[in-house]
């Protein structure tokens, strides 16, 4: 592999590394910006904006749809990665205490593995696992605080939420590459909200006001932490081998708890300090994956009928 190729995965992984990153911003962004109790309005302002958006730039390259088979894919794809999982992380994001919420995406590497067992019949390699494991402890680490109280609906909402996520991303690596990426997530943005906006207005209703800082952060929330942050983690899941992304998504708790430590005034304790150790060296690992095993993988589908058949 020479330099060029190198440093290409490599900005490949840090750009996958942005998008969990944004995402560990949701918990003090709807916590402190935005009306509290409403889940499915703070899931609907992300993802129809960003829709459009998606959408539009996406006519600039192409006037590509799903067509046929496609049409099942993205709604597929729609609701575990928006429709389902948005409310549902809200719900745990009002519901459970600190940084509760974002402990329960440390189990993720583990359910992708499982998920991608019985899926396509992916067999984990038991370092992944193990690596998982330690990653989850880690984050449990840093964001648990001893005095947690546990709300039962809360912790079962960010665990079905979690395990959402983690079905769009084995189904993300299954499906085949759209010729217009930002078409495709425009439209998977856009079904989500044809189920989010009405089920928003029957459930919810609309807030009797609308502040600036209100606006301003569901305008963040919609185009930085979804159009822009989604685009950068579908395009690492679809090149990056498949332990890579789960262990990155680590960077989401380990994100939200620093915020909370800089902007909440918390603080950690040297518990929580081993923990952020091992979080970062779960990071650390996703990484390298993401920047070593892909060669090994192009090898193989560049082997033809003697090698595996390739992984779409």
């Amino acid at each position: 592999m020479n330099q060029g190729s190198k440093q290409g995965r490599g900005w490949t992984v840090l750009a996958t590394l942005l998008a969990p990153i944004s995402w560990g911003t949701t918990y003090v962004t709807v916590t402190e910006l935005l009306p509290a109790g409403r889940p499915l309005l703070v899931a609907s302002a992300r993802v129809v904006p960003a829709g459009i958006l998606l959408l539009l730039l996406g006519r600039t390259r192409s006037g590509w749809r799903p067509r046929g088979r496609q049409w099942g894919q993205t709604v597929a794809l729609s609701l575990c990665y928006y429709a389902v999982f948005f409310p549902l992380l809200i719900v745990g994001i009002y519901r459970l205490p600190g940084g509760v919420a974002a402990t329960v995406s440390g189990a993720q590497p583990l359910i992708v593995a499982l998920v991608g067992l019985v899926l396509v019949g992916i067999v984990p390699r038991r370092i992944d696992l193990m690596v998982g494991v330690v990653a989850a402890v880690g984050v449990g680490m840093v964001v648990l605080q001893p005095a947690a109280g546990l709300d039962a609906l809360g912790v079962a909402a960010a665990i079905a939420a979690t395990a959402s996520f983690a079905v769009g991303m084995v189904l993300n690596k299954k499906f085949p590459v759209p010729e217009n990426r930002l078409a495709d997530a425009g439209w998977q943005m856009i079904l989500a909200g044809v189920v989010l906006v009405p089920l928003t207005l029957v459930l919810e209703g609309l807030p009797p006001s609308v502040t600036r800082v209100n606006l301003m952060a569901f305008a963040y929330l919609s185009l930085v932490v979804t159009a822009i942050a989604y685009l950068l983690w579908m395009n690492g899941v679809r090149k990056l081998p498949a332990a890579a992304p789960p262990l990155l998504n680590i960077a989401v708790p380990v994100t939200a708890a620093i915020l909370g430590w800089v902007i909440l005034d918390q603080t950690f304790l040297p518990l929580q300090l081993v923990g952020l150790a091992l979080s970062l060296g779960a990071i650390a690992y996703g990484a390298v994956v993401g920047a070593t095993a892909q060669e090994t993988i192009n090898s193989r589908r560049t082997r033809g009928p003697q090698g595996r058949r390739p992984v779409r």
